[in-house]
């Protein structure tokens, strides 16, 4: 093997895959609209650059019923009408939990979520943020 092949995180940590998956099956098991989490997470995967959850995500959300225009418009949500004002919070929250500028403030950004969504949504909303933002990282560290 040579110096500059990725690491195998599934070899050489797999209880933290079998963890992964087992805090993603906890994540789908609470009350978050599965359009907004794949909304969410596509976003998230298009700021980190992942490309191999980016495919996956887009996927899953054609499966789900998600229109391919919207997904094609994903990218400029604050500069089109084709999402919600609760999509464009958690898409907002996404954003400033995926791109953190120390300038951020949270405060507006989580009235705007309670608008929209109960305090265990926004609890699963955030936890489902951070979680793809590792395996963002994860995946991209293999690039």
């Amino acid at each position: 093997m040579s110096d500059t092949q990725p690491v195998r995180f599934e070899q050489h940590l797999p209880d933290l895959i079998k963890n992964f998956m087992e805090i993603a099956r906890v994540l789908d098991s609470h009350d978050l609209d599965r359009t907004v989490k794949h909304l969410v997470v596509t976003r998230a995967s298009q700021i980190n650059g992942c490309v191999n959850c980016l495919k996956m995500h887009l996927r899953e959300a054609r499966e789900h019923g998600e229109t391919q225009d919207r997904l094609d418009r994903l990218v400029v949500w604050d500069h089109v009408s084709d999402f919600s004002e609760r999509e464009k919070a958690a898409l907002a929250w996404t954003e400033a939990l995926t791109v953190l500028d120390r300038k951020t403030d949270y405060g507006p950004l989580r009235a705007r979520l309670r608008q929209h969504f109960s305090d265990a949504q926004i609890a699963a909303l955030t936890a489902t943020i951070g979680l793809i933002n590792f395996a963002n990282r994860l995946q991209v560290s293999n690039h």
